[in-house]
């Protein structure tokens, strides 16, 4: 959720820092700040609002070569500048940036007597530092990080010191090595402009730059060494050239990125090999990546006749936990790798024997590097808060390990290119208009459903997450035989209900049962019909049509989100990736 970037070089550290906070406003964050340090003077920038906006006169320390910054998501304390991040001690020589949440700050605050300024868990850390500041910097650090419980980020710098003293347990942080000089983010876009080459600090390390990057393991105390490794990440993903947003821009790299899931290492045979090892299959997600495992339990049962078991990971341990074992494969999806109900039930299943196998965007992440089979979908950086590219890259590969199960890998491959490039002729202006204009049609509408069966229904509760996040629209989705259970209460006149369909025609019959009290039917199906007051045309891809079907929905929650002045990269709340329970 939150963002860090740290520099030290020989460049203005705090436009690098602005620059890089800047390339990470897509997390979501409330307020922002900066503590850049020249001849051992602090120089510190505290805002609320976005950083966009902010002027490049805030900088007024253009000789700093050290500088950490932070964009803050409020958790513990309210939006203030003085909530906001960089935090100090109280003789101003330790600060501190943080994600994550420290579980037992009111604990700590209360032992240690710490009266921090701020409503902040965070201020308890650099308060520490300076009690522990005896046995040196790096120790202090060290037995102040050690006391914190949760899943945590912290970096730190010391006014008199030339160094970056960082650790996590949980919340990511990467080392970026350039040229005499390094750099530390929470993601790799916090220095992309500067450098491709990383190193990868894992949970329960720490590191210090002073300036040469130093690991060490928390536990033992140990140094560690680290292998180099280059993002194949161009800077000009990262931007978004002629289009308005990166949302928009994302839909239309679906013409490649869909193309580019399948071209999978040899990770995807030996998945499948030991999902066909196991009793059990397990599947989990959040958000938009549990409504890929929904579809992946549908997608099993259909190509293979297999029995897979999914919930979302909130839920997961309370439901399954009990049944994970030496014989079970747990099927992980999330796009950033990070995302923290993930890594809990991936942790308990390994404690438990599991092999687990993971469906991944983000390279380097947590979830790449301690998964059994680490499958990456290859779509380059999603910056929209709403997932677009990644979604439709984790269907298809959730698809590959469904086909690949049954035997039917090389089938499973060509259906899927042939839906690439069906989808790649679908995404064009022209049809990007007449989308706009059906949004037009709906657009003082506040309540929307979605109806779909089969392989349509995951794809209408994912639809719902679009149009609620994106578009801020009252949109509910319904598997189309529940109408009559419910949902029909909710239909008044003109009430938009998209309908989905494919091969599983009886959809209609609930679509009439709408019609018939108002509702406005929007069809998204290769064929038109009768009963559609607004058909919106997808190819037919067999099985696979309800992926191609997504598309069209991501252009209308966008072009809904635009007609209501409502910036869809950053939906008010949300952030792209919850590091954060």
């Amino acid at each position: 959720m939150c963002g860090i970037v740290g520099y030290i070089g020989n460049r203005n550290a705090q436009r690098v820092v602005l620059d890089g906070l800047k390339n990470l406003e897509y997390r979501g964050y409330d307020s922002w700040g900066i503590a850049s340090l020249t001849n051992n003077k602090l120089t510190i920038i505290k805002e609320v609002g976005a950083i966009s906006e902010a002027p490049i006169s805030l900088l007024k320390d253009p000789k700093s070569t050290i500088a950490i910054s932070h964009t803050r998501w409020a958790t513990t304390g309210g939006v203030t500048k003085t909530n906001a991040h960089p935090h100090w001690s109280k003789n101003k020589k330790i600060y501190v940036v943080h994600n994550g949440i420290i579980e037992n700050y009111q604990e700590l605050k209360k032992k240690y007597k710490i009266k921090p300024v701020s409503e902040t868990d965070t201020e308890i850390a650099a308060h520490l530092i300076e009690k522990f500041l005896d046995l040196g910097f790096e120790e202090a650090f060290k037995k102040t990080f050690k006391l914190l419980e949760g899943s945590n980020a912290l970096v730190a710098m010391k006014v008199d010191e030339k160094k970056i003293v960082a650790a996590r347990t949980g919340s990511p942080l990467i080392v970026g090595v350039g040229k005499n000089e390094y750099f530390i983010s929470s993601d790799v876009l916090g220095f992309l402009n500067f450098t491709k080459n990383v190193l990868y600090l894992d949970p329960g390390e720490m590191v210090v730059l002073d300036p040469l990057p130093r690991f060490f393991s928390l536990e033992s105390g140990k140094q560690v060494q680290k292998r180099l490794i280059t993002i194949p990440w161009n800077l000009s993903t990262n931007e978004k050239g002629s289009y308005q947003h990166f949302m928009i821009k994302e839909i239309f790299e679906q013409k490649k990125s869909m193309r580019n899931a399948l071209k999978q290492n040899g990770n995807l045979k030996n998945a499948i090999i030991q999902l066909k090892k196991a009793k059990n299959i397990f599947l989990t997600g959040c958000g938009t990546a549990s409504k890929v495992c929904l579809f992946g339990e549908y997608m099993f049962s259909k190509v293979s006749g297999k029995i897979t078991h999914f919930t979302p990971s909130s839920e997961f341990i309370g439901k399954y936990g009990n049944f994970l074992g030496k014989d079970s494969v747990l099927i992980t999806v999330s796009q950033s790798g990070e995302t923290a109900d993930v890594l809990e039930v991936i942790k308990y299943a390994k404690s438990r024997g599991s092999k687990i196998i993971s469906i991944l965007n983000a390279l380097g992440s947590s979830m790449e590097r301690i998964s059994d089979y680490p499958m990456m979908i290859n779509a380059g950086p999603e910056q929209g808060v709403a997932s677009t590219k990644a979604t439709t890259g984790q269907l298809s590969v959730m698809s590959l390990l469904a086909y690949g199960y049954a035997n039917k890998l090389e089938e499973g491959k060509r259906i899927l290119e042939e839906l690439a490039g069906k989808v790649n002729d679908m995404l064009n202006p022209r049809y990007e208009e007449r989308i706009r204009k059906i949004a037009e049609s709906i657009i003082n509408q506040q309540r929307m459903m979605i109806i779909g069966k089969n392989l349509n229904y995951p794809i209408a509760q994912e639809a719902s997450i679009k149009f609620q996040e994106v578009g801020y629209q009252d949109a509910h989705a319904f598997a189309g035989g529940e109408l009559k259970h419910g949902p029909l209460a909710l239909v008044q006149k003109d009430t938009p209900c998209l309908v989905l369909v494919s091969d599983e025609l009886s959809i209609l019959n609930n679509a009439k049962e709408v019609e018939a009290r108002g509702g406005n039917i929007i069809g998204i199906s290769p064929k038109d019909n009768t009963i559609f007051n607004s058909w919106i045309k997808i190819p037919d891809c067999g099985l696979l049509t309800p992926i191609a079907a997504l598309i069209p929905i991501q252009m209308l929650s966008y072009h809904m989100s635009i007609l209501r002045n409502i910036n869809p990269d950053k939906p008010r709340n949300l952030a792209k990736s919850v590091t954060v329970k």
